[in-house]
């Protein structure tokens, strides 16, 4: 026999966290509202009764069944269209219960078979709140009440019990809770539940005199509007500080042993007689590509996303978007944009997916079209090595780490001005509007659960974003190894020279050569292997070429032409330009548009050019 089980409540107060330790999935949890935005459904049994199913359904966090977002839509619909004959589990935060309250009285009153759950009991235990769950199932007209703290698996134990025993309810009706207005007035309805959930707050729960919450307090620091943006523009100067620091040694060693296991491959294809042009097309294009990829992209990607999951599950995430909200507002655009430029950094493919939380269509293509003026990491490598060859010089240890996170966070903030002067241009354009008003919950700092985070960030975005990028890396690699090894003409010039030959007159005016734009080109499909095409067109090699020792691939860059101008120039259109292959395929299934995707391509490029442009022609008037 299957019940199944309905989890309904309002946004970051547990929802996924219940439903992934009833069902044992995996589906994502943050310390932020919005996280969720479609139905998650699983199967769990009930241990008491072997023949006994539920199936749980993971409803979108809303404030109301009056629908105003798409979330809540469909959280509405569905609990409308299917509670007759199920349990509806209205999940609430034991810290803010009195405004949870509302959505439970309007479920309360609407469906018949109804458990309210009151997560967080542990930090409402450290905040010196204590709850009478007898007094507040009384006042709810007799509706069980099971108090938990989701984090902790034991403690879900009375919840599958509390959902079997009431299934056996076979006359179970909605209750009507809430005095209805004399007259129909939706303010005044409005107002009757949340009076009623004031009323029944007041007598069910009770707070410890003296005690603070230590939250507000934290605050007042970072989200204050003299400090607020200077702690923010801090905590990222430490992130990337340690995701430098730390990745250094490891892609080194990476990279040593891929070339260790390259030589190894290729004896054993040398070995069993495979033609030499299949050995340089496989080793020398694909495997050198793949490797190269894996060894730039995984170590920083294995620092900085679980550094920014503990962000996220610390509960800042939603104070950057309070911080920068009246940013967004002036460029006519969405406070909720600064989370999914935020997802950026990590990939932008997951900050155009992280967008549905955006409302609004129109904000939303807002968020997806500028999402890309937000480095990725694997735009990270390249801007890192120029700030190294070119501004920081060979300083190493902490000074040169701390100087190259200084540099990188400028450039950056360059990069979020681009997002609000792009926004404010497309909403006095081709997407005019007006800001829409939107919740932002900030949630307590809670404290992050370390494993958790290691294996989400290392498993569901490290890997998954590096698998994507290895999919798309090893047919570049063969690409490219065809322009760089096929000759034509009488002076047997390749494909790849001829190529950089005929872009160098448009480069030029961007302040950079052929070479540089064509790299730029043929990386569309991963942004990692700028610098590498760059170096094997300047080797003229054929093959990609690893060069570990700054010192010289300074000097190469220099003898070709290359100047402090020409490595502002390269950072400037890495920051700025059209987004990766998979970036844009996720646009695409987005958005369900070819124009959009086409849009997005453009607009950053022609940012990039016209930026690239005036600072070239500046440099070349008063140089």
């Amino acid at each position: 026999m299957e019940y199944d089980v309905i989890l309904a409540g309002n946004p970051n107060v547990g929802k996924s966290t219940v439903f992934n330790s009833l069902t044992g999935m995996k589906q994502h949890t943050g310390n932020w509202s919005g996280k969720t935005v479609e139905l998650a459904f699983g199967h769990c049994r009930y241990k008491a009764h072997e023949n006994v199913r539920f199936k749980v359904t993971d409803l979108p966090g809303t404030y109301s069944l009056t629908a105003r977002s798409r979330e809540e839509e469909i959280a509405r619909d569905y609990i409308a269209q299917n509670c007759e004959n199920n349990v509806v589990v209205v999940i609430c935060d034991a810290n803010c219960l009195e405004r949870n309250l509302n959505l439970a009285l309007q479920i309360i009153e609407t469906a018949p078979r109804v458990i309210l759950c009151v997560n967080f009991m542990d930090e409402a235990f450290r905040n010196g709140i204590r709850i009478d769950a007898r007094k507040l199932s009384e006042m709810l007209g007799g509706t069980p009440v099971v108090l938990t703290t989701a984090r902790r698996k034991k403690s879900l134990s009375g919840l599958p019990d509390a959902v079997f025993e009431l299934m056996q309810t076979e006359d179970a009706k909605p209750r009507k809770l809430v005095p209805l207005p004399d007259e129909h007035d939706d303010d005044k309805l409005v107002s009757a539940f949340i009076n009623t959930a004031e009323k029944i707050h007041a007598e069910c729960v009770f707070y410890e005199t003296g005690n603070t919450l230590r939250h507000r307090k934290i605050d007042r620091l970072l989200t204050n509007k003299l400090t607020g943006i200077p702690a923010m523009i801090i905590f990222f100067i430490v992130i990337f500080w340690i995701t430098i620091a730390g990745a250094n040694y490891p892609s080194e060693l990476l990279m040593s042993l891929f070339t260790w296991l390259g030589g190894i491959l290729s004896g054993f294809l040398l070995y069993i007689n495979a033609p030499q042009l299949l050995v340089s097309l496989l080793i020398d294009g694909v495997y050198s590509v793949l490797t190269w990829v894996v060894a730039v992209m995984l170590p920083p990607m294995a620092i900085f996303f679980p550094l920014f999951t503990l962000l996220e599950d610390l509960g800042y995430l939603p104070r950057i978007a309070f911080n920068l909200d009246g940013f967004f507002k002036k460029a006519n655009a969405c406070g909720k944009q600064a989370l999914t430029m935020a997802m950026g950094f990590g990939c932008n493919a997951c900050g155009v997916i992280g967008a549905r939380i955006i409302d609004s269509p129109r904000e939303r293509l807002i968020a997806i079209l500028t999402n890309v003026f937000v480095p990725c990491n694997g735009r990270f490598p390249l801007l890192l090595i120029i700030i190294a060859l070119f501004f920081t010089g060979a300083t190493g240890g902490f000074t040169g780490t701390l100087l190259s996170a200084l540099f990188l966070t400028l450039i950056i903030i360059l990069g979020v001005a681009a997002t609000f002067l792009t926004s404010r241009l497309l909403s006095n354009t081709i997407l005019k509007g007006i800001p829409s008003s939107f919740t932002l919950e900030l949630p307590p700092y809670r404290r992050p659960q370390i494993m958790k985070v290691l294996v989400r960030s290392l498993l569901d975005r490290t890997l998954f974003v590096l698998g994507r990028a290895v999919i798309v890396a090893a047919p570049a690699g063969l690409l490219i190894w065809v322009f760089a090894n096929v000759q034509i003409g009488a002076e047997s010039v390749t494909l790849l020279q001829v190529f950089a030959d005929a872009l160098d007159p448009f480069a030029k005016l961007l302040g950079m050569d052929g070479v540089i734009l064509l790299a730029f080109i043929l990386a569309f499909p991963a942004s990692e292997i700028v610098l590498p095409i760059i170096i094997m067109c300047y080797l003229a090699t054929g093959t990609l070429v690893d060069m570990t020792e700054l010192s010289q691939l300074r000097e190469l860059l220099v003898q070709n032409g290359w100047t402090w101008v020409t490595a502002v120039s390269v950072a400037l259109f890495s920051l700025m330009h059209f987004p990766c292959s998979t970036t844009c395929l996720t646009i695409f299934k987005e958005t369900g548009s070819a124009k959009w995707t086409a849009a997005a391509f453009l607009i950053p490029t022609g940012v990039g050019v016209v930026v690239c442009m005036g600072f070239n022609l500046v440099m070349l008037i008063f140089a």
